[in-house]
C-alpha cells in the first residue's frame, strides 16, 4: 500500500524523470542558498515583499488595533474614573477629620479657659454642657445636660469663660433650664467699672444686646465702658463681666438716657458653661434682727429689795384694868 502511495507521487516516482526532476530541485536550491549567502538576493526579495505586503497588513490590522485601543481606554477611563471618585471621597474624609480636629481644638481651648476662670476665681463650679437651645419669639434661654440630680437649684448664675450668661429658672431631674441675660424677662444689677455707678441691666427683645434704661443725663457714661456684677440682690456675685456698653443715647422723652450694651459672654457660640454654687439667694425669709437699745453698761443696776413697811402694832383699848 505504501508503494502503491509512492508510486502516485511524480517526485518520487520510480522512473529516471522522477529522478531527474529531484535532482533539478537540489540543484535550484543549492544555487539559490549560494547565492544568498553571498549576494543577500533573497534578502532583497524578501524586504521587496515585506514593502509591498506591510502596508496591506497594516490596513487589515486596523480594525483589530482599532478596537484594542477602545479597550483599553474605556478600561482606562472606568479606572480613572473610580480613582478619582475614590480620590474625592479620601478628601471629603481628610476634610472631614480635619474640620472635627478644628473644632476639637477650639472646644479644648474653650474648657481650658473655663478651668482657667474657675481656678483663678477659686469658685465652687460645675461644668455643665448645653444640649438644647430655645430662640423663640423674646425668649432666649439655654437647656443644659445638668439636673436636680447633679445638685442644681433655681437661681444659680451661669457663666462662661467670658462673662455671666445667665440663671437657672427651671430644674427638672436630668436637664435645667437657663434664662440668658439677654432674655427681655431678665434683668441684672450691674455696677460701670469706670465710675462705679450702679443701675440694672435689662434684656432686649433683639437677644444680642442689654438696654440700661432711666440712666440719668448727668451720669458719665460712654461707649466701651465695662459693666460688672454688682452682687446688689445676693444672686451673682460682684465682678462678674456682664457686657460692655456700644452706644449712649437721650431717651425719648429727654429725661434719661439709654445705653445699649454687648454681652460679654459667647450667648450664641458656648457649649460648655460653668455653674456657680453656694451663690444661690437663700431661701424662706431673712433672719430677724436684733433689737436695737442702750448697751448693757448703760442699763441702770438693778434695784434693792424694797423693805416692807412697818406694821402698826394693835392698840389696846383703854380698860378699867381688871383684866378679863
Amino acid at each position: 500500500m505504501a508503494r502503491a502511495r509512492d508510486e502516485s507521487s511524480p517526485l518520487f516516482a520510480g522512473n529516471a524523470a522522477g529522478t531527474l526532476r529531484l535532482i533539478i530541485y537540489l540543484a535550484l536550491a543549492m544555487v539559490l542558498m549560494v547565492l544568498d549567502q553571498r549576494n543577500g538576493w533573497l534578502w532583497r526579495l524578501r524586504s521587496a515583499a515585506s514593502a509591498v505586503v506591510e502596508p496591506v497588513y497594516r490596513l487589515a490590522g486596523l480594525p483589530a488595533v482599532g478596537a484594542r485601543t477602545l479597550s483599553v481606554a474605556f478600561a482606562d477611563r472606568q479606572h480613572l474614573t473610580s480613582e478619582n471618585q475614590r480620590l474625592r471621597e479620601d478628601l471629603l474624609l481628610a476634610n472631614a477629620k480635619l474640620n472635627r480636629m478644628a473644632a476639637v481644638a477650639v472646644q479644648n481651648q474653650h474648657l481650658k479657659e473655663l478651668l482657667d476662670t474657675q481656678h483663678s476665681l477659686g469658685l465652687n463650679v460645675q461644668l455643665a454642657r448645653v444640649i438644647g437651645v430655645d430662640l423663640g419669639a423674646y425668649r432666649y434661654r439655654l437647656t443644659l445636660n445638668m439636673g436636680s440630680r447633679d445638685g442644681v437649684k433655681p437661681g444659680q448664675p451661669v457663666i462662661d469663660a467670658h462673662g455671666v450668661m445667665g440663671q437657672v429658672v427651671e430644674v427638672l431631674p436630668h436637664t435645667a433650664v437657663v434664662m440668658l441675660v439677654t432674655d427681655p424677662s431678665h434683668a441684672i444689677p450691674v455696677t460701670i467699672a469706670r465710675t462705679g455707678l450702679r443701675t440694672v441691666a435689662y434684656g432686649s427683645r433683639d437677644g444680642d444686646q442689654l438696654s440700661l434704661p432711666n440712666l440719668p443725663l448727668a451720669a458719665d457714661v460712654r461707649d466701651g465702658d465695662q459693666l460688672l456684677t454688682s452682687g446688689i440682690g445676693g444672686r451673682f456675685p460682684p465682678g462678674f463681666p456682664v457686657g460692655r456698653i456700644d452706644r449712649v443715647a437721650p431717651a425719648a422723652t429727654g429725661m434719661f438716657q439709654v445705653a445699649l450694651a454687648r454681652p460679654a459672654a459667647d450667648i450664641d457660640r458656648s457649649t460648655d458653661v460653668l455653674l456657680l454654687h453656694d451663690q444661690a439667694e437663700p431661701e424662706g425669709p431673712p433672719a430677724p434682727a436684733r433689737p436695737m437699745g442702750p448697751p448693757t453698761s448703760l442699763e441702770p443696776a438693778p434695784s434693792a429689795t424694797l423693805a416692807a413697811p412697818p406694821v402698826a402694832s394693835p392698840v389696846e383699848p383703854p380698860g378699867d384694868g381688871v383684866p378679863r
